[in-house]
Parts: C-alpha cells; sequence; structure tokens
C-alpha cells in the first residue's frame, strides 16, 4: 500500500479513485453478450459458458442429483454456522417491514399503502475464486421473508460443470425456486430477458466484478430493474491511536483478497500506527492462501495521513466507501457524522467479516461511491409500494376546490372537471 503523508484537499479525488476498466470498451463488449442472449437464448448461454467458463453444458439448471450431492458434502460444522447466520440475517430483517397504517389527511380523506413483494427475483452469487456462498443467504432470506413468489440463483461452474456444494445447501436453507449454473455476463441476460431454461425475473441483485456491474446496468435501461450498482468491493478503516495494528491489517486483508480490482483504503491520524499496520500487513499477507490477488489488490490501495479527525471524517464522506470500519475511541461520536457509507462497523472488535457472513446485516452493498445515492440491500429492496386513497362525498366537499385551482392552473380542465362533477 503506497503510504501519503497530509495530503491536500485538491488531491482526494485522485488518491481515492477506483480500480476501473474502460468503460466505453467494457460496455461495448458486454452488451455484444447480452445482444446474443437476447437474439439466441440458450444457445448464446451455451456458447459463453464455454467460453468464459472453460466447460461445455447442455443443462443449465441443478439437478436433483446435485442437490443431493451438495447436502451430503457439507460438513455438520459448516452447515451449524449457515444455520446460525441465517438465523441472524432473518431476525435482523424480519424487523424492517412496516404495517399498513391508514392517514386521514383530512376530514372525508384517507390515504394509506400496502407493501406487496416482487413476483420473481434473480439472484447472482460470484464464483470463480472465491464462491460466496454467504451471499446466497444475503439475498434469498429477505426474499423468502418478502414473500417472492419465485427466487431465481445463477452462479458460474467450475470446470466440471458444479457449483460448489455451500452454494446449494445454502440456495436450499434459504428457500431458493430454481439454481442454474449459469455466471457472468451470460448469467445477467439470462435472468434478464429469459431464455428457453431461464426465467425472466423482474429484479436482478448480487455483487460481481466490473463486467456483471455493466450488465446489470446496462439491462436495467429497458429489460429488467436492479438492486444497485455493486461491483468489486472495498473497505476504508477510520483509525487513531486506541486501534490495534494487527485488527487494522487483518480487515485490509479480508478485503484485498476479494480480487485484484477491490480496493482498501486506512485513514489515520496516527504516524506511529501506519508503521506497526504495515508491519502486521507484511507479517500476515505471508500466511494467506490467496496472498497473490490480496497483493494486487494492495497496489490500488492508500495509506493517508492526515490532521485531525474532523478530516478523516471529511475524507470518508468524499469517498464514500462500501465497508467503514471506525477504530477510534470515540467511535459512536465519529458515526453520527458520517454521511456516506454502505455499511458501518463501529470499534476493535467489530471486524467487517460479521457482517460479510453472520452479524444479521445483509452484505450487498453500494460500491464505486454509489453509497452517496443508494442504501444496501434491505427488505424494501424485495417490495413494491402501492398508494391508495379513499375520499367520501364529504371529503371530495372539501378537497374539490383545491383540486379546481390547481387544475385550472395548470391548464388541465378535465382535471378540474373530475373534481366539479362530484362536488355538484
Amino acid at each position: 500500500m503506497k503510504v501519503v503523508k497530509y495530503p491536500s484537499r485538491q488531491t482526494w479525488g485522485e488518491l481515492l479513485k477506483r480500480p476501473v476498466l474502460d468503460n466505453a470498451s467494457l460496455n461495448e463488449s458486454v452488451q455484444l453478450v447480452i445482444d446474443e442472449i437476447r437474439q439466441k437464448g440458450d444457445e448464446a448461454i451455451k456458447k459463453y459458458t464455454g467460453h468464459f467458463d472453460n466447460v461445455e453444458l447442455d443443462q443449465f439448471e441443478i439437478s436433483a442429483e446435485e442437490w443431493q450431492e451438495a447436502a451430503a458434502l457439507v460438513s455438520v460444522e459448516l452447515k451449524e454456522a449457515m444455520q446460525v447466520a441465517a438465523k441472524n440475517i432473518e431476525t435482523f430483517h424480519k424487523q424492517q417491514l412496516e404495517g399498513d397504517e391508514v392517514i386521514e389527511t383530512m376530514p372525508g380523506v384517507k390515504c394509506w399503502q400496502k407493501q406487496v413483494p416482487i413476483e420473481s427475483v434473480g439472484l447472482y452469487v460470484p464464483g470463480g475464486t472465491a464462491p460466496l456462498f454467504s451471499t446466497v443467504l444475503m439475498l434469498a432470506i429477505p426474499a423468502k421473508i418478502a414473500g417472492c413468489e419465485e427466487i431465481v440463483l445463477c452462479s458460474p461452474p467450475n470446470k466440471e460443470g458444479k457449483l460448489p456444494a455451500a452454494i446449494l445447501y445454502a440456495a436450499k436453507l434459504a428457500g431458493v425456486s430454481k439454481v442454474f449454473k449459469i455466471g457472468g455476463v451470460q448469467a445477467i441476460g439470462a435472468m434478464a430477458l429469459g431464455t428457453e431454461s431461464v426465467p425472466k425475473v423482474c429484479k436482478i441483485f448480487g455483487p460481481g466484478n466490473q463486467f456483471v456491474t455493466a450488465a446489470k446496468q446496462l439491462v436495467s435501461i429497458a429489460d429488467v430493474a436492479i438492486d444497485m450498482p455493486a461491483g468489486p468491493s472495498e473497505v476504508a478503516i477510520m483509525a487513531d491511536d486506541s486501534a490495534d495494528a494487527s485488527f487494522v491489517a487483518a480487515d485490509l486483508l479480508s478485503q484485498a483478497e476479494h480480487g485484484a480490482d477491490s480496493q482498501v483504503v486506512l485513514v489515520t491520524s496516527s504516524e506511529e500506527l501506519i508503521g506497526k499496520v504495515t508491519d502486521e500487513l507484511e507479517a500476515q499477507l505471508g500466511q494467506l492462501p490467496r496472498k497473490e490477488i490480496a497483493e494486487k489488490a494492495l497496489l490500488n490501495s492508500n495509506i493517508l495521513l492526515v490532521k485531525n479527525q474532523q478530516e478523516m471524517v471529511q475524507l470518508i464522506n468524499a469517498y464514500a466507501p462500501e465497508h467503514l470500519i471506525i477504530s477510534t475511541e470515540n467511535y459512536l461520536e465519529v458515526a453520527a457524522k458520517i454521511t456516506n457509507a454502505g455499511s458501518v462497523f463501529l470499534g476493535n472488535y467489530t471486524p467487517e467479516s460479521a457482517g460479510d457472513y453472520a452479524s444479521g446485516t445483509n452484505h450487498t452493498l453500494p460500491t464505486n461511491g454509489w453509497a452517496k445515492s443508494y442504501s444496501g440491500v434491505n427488505m424494501d429492496s424485495f417490495m413494491r409500494k402501492i398508494t391508495f386513497q379513499e375520499i367520501s362525498k364529504a371529503g371530495i366537499q372539501e378537497l374539490g376546490k383545491t383540486i379546481e385551482v390547481m387544475a385550472e392552473a395548470e391548464m388541465l380542465f378535465a382535471h378540474k372537471n373530475a373534481a366539479t362533477l362530484r362536488m355538484q
């Protein structure tokens, strides 16, 4: 990681720039794949699965035999861990459901809203170098709580044409309807457009690399809704002298090992801490099986020494990280000043990996600065809200004149007449 001491405010934008591909060429290549899926359906899925995943498949949907095999392969210990995580995720998300209260805005005028689930949702679960079975729980459990009728999941197959047993066990545990061995752009295209094998869904959820993010954004223009632009993972850490350097290094590496295009940032007012963290990074990095991936991510990453806590807060709000860890002595006071972040982890004993797996909050979060305008996945993500109004005969007498005046001012006289006739 590059150490930058006391950077001027004018350089913050450059220092906090995420590693990205050229969007013009990226979108062009992704659009070609989507267009071919639109025209050829399963034939295109088969072609690109062979090209990108190096496996030839005639059947994309998981068979009954594969479900059974997966259940047998997952250890009892991992099953129990998933069950604890699933319970916490369910508990946290159930608390977000709201009632449908009727509001009388004025005498005789009643308004309310009804929450209804999105009928069909598509979940994308990254595979490749790290099969994220935890993402299955994070997406499918809220979808099930919401009452989505069909929950479709796509994840890239390995070279043997199989999905990791843990992904399938998590899918069964969380109530997924159908699982397909399809990854990357072709998975997003299949769920957005529908093919002979894969049903078209109403909304697509899930993180992925820059190709997956580009595909989601392109299909969202005319074909399907998406949760958010969720791309390569990132974490920012705010730390002072009270932080434990080994914890800080571990949290930085926990995101760096996601992928070479991930980014981690440490912002601190303690020069002494920087030396300790740098030593810890070197020591811990050597123990990681995914050392090479983490090393590449660290090349995209910075340690920034700033003057004081106020600058730390300002810099973080400018960065708008997906994950933010606050390891300062007064972390609750600092947290109150944070306005741009996907999910925040407070104190020395709250690792970011707790949110990734089992504390109960959702780990599907906005990246690349989108935390300035998007929330992470929550129960609202799987629901639609329909508004209702009911006006009595007395109520239209109360409200009618207001409608008439406003409609006439906009020169929409049929609007005015709709109220006038009722008042008469």
